[in-house]
């Protein structure tokens, strides 16, 4: 990476001051006299750009408002920069406050969908300073499109300011109280309530009993700019009302009054704010009541009012500096909470500012809490001391030590060796141990983890009774013993391919990552979000070198989502082209999260939930360029949801492959938090996504538990082109755990349980095979790739199952698998081959692997 310092800027800057000035004649563009009403729109708005120098001189550079920072591309032509307003607006000015590396020839342009763009101002004798452009144009994208360089380095702009008028706001069409939640002073009977008005359906109605005053009023979960309001009544009709609004429920305002209503439909024309809208009845046009076959109310907002990005990181974040004192009784206090905590609600984030941690720290780590340096890189966060995982709470069983992380801190452990021994879904990213780690329990107890990502341990890594266990891009001291399933790619100081015996599968390099978003602090204090760049063929951490290539986003472009935060409004932010950061909490949504716009960031802190109530798809993405998605547990409702997470639409056919869309730490619970319910978990649809580190899990244990209770056919189905899983946990579903239908798909480790609570060998046949395999290739498949797989069977309602095979895939050259296993848990079920028919079965109580090195 070349650093600012190379390029002397003073000396650049002297020089072309100094050739301005010799150049009598040249016309600078003219001053707008534009009047000082006009809306500054592009400030902390989401911005994009052809290129980046480096990591400090990202696009969201730009619009941060801050003069000290710019955005610079690389140095070639051409290179534009673009900033998404969020809705449609009209220009009238656009000023660029060029650094010494400025345009020459180039173009400001708008497009109402970032796509075709429309040319408002041109020029080939930009001069570089500050430019004020007077211009006239409608868009939603404006961007400065650069055609020729002024200097032979790149384009460079301190601030690039868009002004103008935002869109009139139309009425809107939908329907904002439908299927809301309803309530009214009273109902004439059980077929006459509240929520009959708000159904959308004009043969079922409301009624009141019969006398004044009477009400109905309708909850919009959200705040909302009103424009209409429509009131289709029965023959029992108001004569006199007031349609009011309230943000609380509590304390009303009047926006429309009448004491001559005609019943019938009534349209009626309003302007209001608030959450909550009512009918608020004095006197009846009948000796009946007020009866409404259907109350209507139309927003102009679209959703919610304009939604602002950054802001605190709510009630949930705990932040820490080397200054504090009761660093060790904090951290003791959410352990206490949430050591034993596997299905509550509370969610935590531990987040420690670069420095230096004294006094012999231990931060045991429980449910639900993730644990996170603020500095840049690793070694700017350093605790002498140790982040703990154990069993204790568990008698010594690891098994069930979900649900927690640490990333991005260096630790120099007290013993000289910390101890992570967890299970599924906890993640270590980012970490620099200063010595040596263990991953066993205090006692060597069961453990059936893990994953470690982008670190550097400087000792050994003791696997000790963990069951299986991936790490990705990093580099150890060296790795002792192994159980089942240890895989490693790009990993420095991995041991020698050697499975099964020891069962070690090892891959020199990890052919396509890219590590996962992080919350970090500036120089100046400020909350930023480093996005890192793609990695091919990556071997070691990313920060070995330096700085983890990437961009860098400003925490003004993101919506800081706290709990109480409505679908409405998350979908609002992201139409505005803002980002998501969802701090520590859960979330229950009532329509889908729709991330639509390429790039977009959604990153999740402590374990941050969320909930489809209504059956909905939790979040779906559209069919476009580099979504990161990260750090977020999703969890079924109890109204069986389709699909809980769908990456790309149904025929995503778009190639990704430049900036594809990666999942990283999501994690998919259908049960045991409840009773959950879900066809799908995980849908994949868009070409080259990166699936890296995900646990979907079908619940054998908590409340809502059983075959017909949590019900659920499919972990993940991958319907996508060149998809890539490192790190794939899936376990417990009715059906297949993974079935692979996209060609060039690759799975580098695999872990799964079928599920246990099968009530016979009738209700786990699949046709003609005994049992679902736990992972599917299908047929029409000619290329597939896999290492280090494994599937483990423990029927524990029926022990006498069997299950054809563990992993089913067609037979031609092109589907290969390396280093795969099948176990039969104490003898509760059995294998009978291990892929296809090849592979010996597993058989008696010894839990003893079956294995296949090389299929075909």
């Amino acid at each position: 990476m070349r650093l600012t310092s190379a390029r002397p800027r003073s000396t650049l800057a002297t020089l072309l001051g100094v050739a301005a000035l010799s150049l009598g004649g040249l016309t600078l563009p003219q001053v707008s006299a534009q009047a000082a009403t006009d809306a500054l729109l592009s400030q902390g708005k989401a911005a994009t750009a052809s290129s980046a120098e480096n990591a400090t001189t990202a696009a969201a550079e730009a619009v941060d408002g801050d003069t000290g920072t710019r955005w610079s591309s690389t140095f070639s032509d051409a290179q534009w920069l673009q900033v998404d307003l969020g809705a449609s607006a009209a220009i009238d000015k656009v000023v660029l406050n060029w650094e010494a590396a400025y345009g020459k020839s180039y173009q400001i342009q708008t497009s109402p969908d970032g796509a075709t763009w429309t040319t408002i101002y041109s020029t080939t004798t930009g001069t570089g300073g500050t430019e004020t452009l007077n211009v006239n144009g409608t868009g939603r994208y404006v961007r400065m499109n650069g055609t020729a360089r002024g200097t032979a380095y790149g384009y460079s702009l301190w601030e690039f300011q868009v002004y103008g008028t935002p869109a009139a706001a139309t009425c809107g069409t939908a329907n904002a109280a439908q299927g809301k939640a309803a309530t009214a002073s009273s109902a004439e009977n059980a077929n006459t309530p509240a929520s009959a008005a708000v159904d959308g359906d004009t043969a079922t109605r409301w009624s009141s009993a019969f006398g004044d005053p009477q009400w109905l009023q309708v909850d919009l979960g959200s705040s909302r700019q009103l424009c209409q309001v429509v009131l289709n009544w029965e023959a029992a009709y108001g004569k006199s009302y007031q349609i009011q609004t309230s943000s609380d429920g509590a304390t009303w305002t009047t926006i429309y009054s009448t004491t001559t209503g005609t019943g019938g439909t009534e349209t009626l024309n309003v302007n209001g704010t608030g959450r909550y809208v009512r009918m608020n009845g004095t006197a009846r046009g009948t000796a009946y009541g007020y009866s409404l076959w259907e109350f209507a109310v139309h927003t102009t907002d679209g959703g919610v009012p304009p939604v602002q990005g950054g802001g605190d990181l709510g009630p949930n974040v705990l932040v820490f500096d080397p200054s504090m004192t009761d660093i060790q009784s904090k951290v003791d206090a959410v352990f206490a909470k949430q050591e034993t905590n596997q299905f509550g609600t509370d969610r935590y984030a531990l987040l420690f500012k670069p420095g230096t941690y004294n006094g012999g720290l231990n931060a045991q780590i429980g449910f639900y809490t993730s644990v996170a340096g603020l500095g840049l890189n690793p070694d700017d966060t350093l605790i002498n001391g140790d982040l703990t995982v154990d069993a204790g709470w568990f008698n010594g069983n690891a098994t069930q030590n979900f649900w927690r992380s640490a990333e991005n801190l260096a630790l120099n452990p007290v013993s000289g060796t910390d101890r992570w021994a967890v299970a599924q879904a906890a993640p270590l990213r980012r970490m620099h141990i200063k010595g040596g780690l263990n991953l066993a329990p205090n006692g060597y107890g069961w453990a059936s983890g893990g994953y470690i990502a982008d670190s550097k341990v400087d000792g050994q890594v003791g696997n000790y009774s963990q069951q299986q266990w991936y790490t990705r891009d990093s580099a150890i001291g060296g790795f002792s013993n192994g159980v089942w399933n240890q895989t490693f790619s790009g990993v420095q100081g991995a041991p020698a391919q050697s499975f099964p015996n020891p069962p070690y599968t090892t891959l020199p390099s990890t052919p396509v990552s890219r590590e996962k978003p992080y919350l970090y602090l500036d120089p100046a204090g400020n909350y930023r979000v480093f996005v890192p760049a793609k990695r091919t063929d990556a071997v070691g951490t990313s920060w070995a070198n330096g700085a983890t290539p990437g961009s860098s986003l400003p925490l003004s472009q993101f919506y800081v989502v706290k709990p109480g935060a409505t679908a409405a409004t998350i979908n609002a932010a992201l139409a505005q082209g803002l980002n998501l950061l969802f701090t520590p909490g859960v979330y229950h949504v009532d329509q889908t999260i729709d991330v639509t716009r390429p790039d977009t960031v959604v990153l999740g802190l402590g374990l941050a939930t969320i909930v489809p109530d209504n059956g909905v798809t939790a979040l779906r993405t559209e069919d476009v360029d580099g979504v990161r998605l990260a750090g977020l547990l999703i969890d079924a409702g109890p109204v069986k949801s389709p699909v809980l997470l769908q990456l790309g639409p149904a025929g995503s056919t778009a190639d990704h492959a430049a900036d594809p869309t990666s999942m990283q730490d999501v994690f998919v619970r259908v049960g045991g938090a409840g009773a959950g319910v879900a066809g799908t978990a995980v849908e994949v649809n868009a070409n080259s996504t990166i699936v890296d580190h995900t646990w979907i899990w079908r619940a054998d244990h908590g409340t809502g538990v059983g075959w017909t209770v949590n019900p659920a056919d499919y972990g993940m189905v991958v319907h996508g082109n060149d998809v890539l899983a490192t790190g794939l946990f899936v376990e417990h579903f009715e059906k297949y755990d993974v079935e692979w239908s996209g060609e060039r798909g690759r799975t580098i480790f695999f872990q799964n349980e079928i599920a246990y609570d099968a009530p016979n060998q009738a209700a786990e046949q699949n046709g003609a095979t005994k049992g679902w395999a736990a992972y599917k290739v299908d047929d029409t498949v000619r290329t597939h790739e896999g290492w280090g797989l494994g599937s483990y069977c423990y029927f524990n309602v029926d022990p006498t199952i069997h299950v054809d095979h563990g992993f089913e895939a067609p037979n031609t050259a092109g589907v290969k698998f390396h280093d795969l296993l099948v176990v039969s848990l104490g003898g509760n079920g059995q294998y009978d081959h291990v892929i296809n028919s090849t592979g010996g079965a597993t058989s008696g109580t010894s839990t003893t692997p079956s294995t296949v090195v090389s299929y075909p």
